[in-house]
């Protein structure tokens, strides 16, 4: 996968409850559609975690790395909003 095919998901800022953003259309990432990049689901691309939109008119596969390394602490990507 190169840099084309994927998106940089955007951490929402001013949001009670941690938010990840498409960083193609900027929709809410749903915390169902959010996956680890390793075993079975092993996406060619260097990103850890992947999500991908779940707009209808999107569905642009997000690298949520960045946007996740963001958060104070990472283990509170389980109450990411959906």
């Amino acid at each position: 996968m190169d840099k084309q095919d994927h998106y940089r998901a955007i951490l929402a800022e001013g949001h009670a409850v941690p938010t990840l953003l498409c960083g193609h259309c900027h929709s809410t990432l749903s915390r169902s559609r959010i996956f680890s990049n390793q075993g079975d689901a092993r996406v060619n691309a260097t990103c850890q975690t992947l999500a991908v939109c779940s707009a209808d008119d999107c569905g642009a596969l997000n690298c949520c790395d960045l946007a996740l390394s963001q958060l104070e602490n990472p283990e509170i990507i389980r109450q990411i909003a959906s």
